[in-house]
């Protein structure tokens, strides 16, 4: 794992921790195709992109083809959400991009009445637990993403560990074996110098050997001289 990823990763940990994560929902106006509509909004902290499409996947699968996306604008017509109403109910809603995150905004017809803190109180409230849980729901999603990647980097982190004792272990052997290899040629240098003084004592006994040598030769000349000598003084 690069240095780089691991301090980016411990800081997020770091800074994660010392706040929450939080879902405010506030009542707020929105013009939908120049019309004016009272409506409901919650703020998530995260990317719109994947705001957008998980809000779009949870509105098909909860209500299928009752969903129509229309630039951004999805409108649902004749939907039940049983918390909010037991009878079918009309939904306009938008996705937009914030300096903090993402909001995601909805208008809701109940028929009789618009969706309003002061005019629909009860509906208000179940209406704002539906927006809630499903920004807690990617909140839990983006933490389960984040928490494998922590796990990946761990595991990383623990093999590059494993790897650096391995390195370390291969350089203590190689100690070792420079320690035998340098006692071997220790051995080999004592061994040479004995060999050496054992020339250099050879040396020596082959100077005296020639002096001996030429010792006989002086005295080899010197009774060859006194045999001529003698063969001269014969009458």
């Amino acid at each position: 794992m690069k240095k780089g990823v691991l301090l980016s990763l411990l800081f997020f940990v770091l800074t994660a921790t010392g706040y929450a994560q939080k879902s405010p929902v506030d009542e707020t106006d929105m013009a939908i195709k120049g019309i004016p509509r009272k409506g409901q909004r919650v703020t998530i902290q995260l990317d719109s992109k994947r705001v957008d499409e998980s809000w779009k996947k949870q509105l098909d699968a909860q209500f299928g083809n009752k969903v129509k996306a229309d630039k951004g604008i999805y409108q649902l017509e004749g939907v039940v959400i049983e918390d909010i109403s037991k009878t079918p109910i009309r939904v306009i809603s938008k996705v937009d991009a914030t300096p903090t995150g993402t909001s995601v905004w909805w208008s809701v017809d109940l028929g009789n009445a618009y969706l309003s803190k002061d005019a629909t109180p009860v509906q208000w409230k179940a209406s704002e637990k539906y927006l809630k849980d499903f920004a807690r729901m990617l909140y839990r999603e983006d933490l389960a993403v984040q928490v494998a990647e922590a796990e990946k980097s761990l595991v990383s982190s623990q093999n590059n560990h494993m790897a650096v004792i391995q390195k370390s272990d291969a350089i203590k052997k190689d100690i070792e074996k420079n320690k035998l290899k340098k006692v071997e040629i220790q051995q080999q240098l004592a061994q040479n110098a004995a060999e050496l003084l054992q020339y250099n004592n050879q040396v020596d006994l082959n100077l005296k050997e020639q002096e001996a040598a030429r010792a006989d030769i002086v005295n080899m000349r010197v009774a060859l001289e006194a045999v001529k000598e003698r063969m001269n003084k014969i009458e």
